[in-house]
């Protein structure tokens, strides 16, 4: 397995973390009052970031389908301005963009 596929592997395994963590929750702020689950999502959420920030530069140009950049733009978010996190926001990226981004990294994950 290449450095890159190890790396794809890490970001799902933090993706699925993330669904665990916000599945049995209704809506955005039942999720953030659950302290526990929250900060651990948050986490799982700096790992994806930092896990993109690995995958090499070559293998992020051959998939520009996937917002690489935007993705690191956020795990600077929540590490560096935790506590101006919109949960409401949060609530949105794991219902919307989390879903296809699991399916992407599945795809790559495939094809390697």
């Amino acid at each position: 397995m290449s450095n890159d596929a190890a790396t794809l592997s890490t970001i799902l395994d933090a993706i699925e973390k993330i669904e665990r963590y916000s599945s049995p929750f209704k809506d955005d702020d039942d999720f953030y009052h659950n302290e526990l689950n929250f900060d651990a999502t948050m986490m799982q959420f700096i790992i994806i970031g930092e896990m993109v920030a690995k995958i090499s530069s070559e293998y992020r140009t051959n998939h520009p389908d996937i917002p690489w950049q935007d993705i690191k733009d956020f795990r600077n978010i929540v590490a560096h301005d935790y506590f101006g996190i919109d949960s409401t926001e949060i609530w949105s990226i794991i219902q919307t963009h989390l879903p296809k981004l699991k399916t992407q990294i599945l795809s790559l994950i495939t094809t390697s």
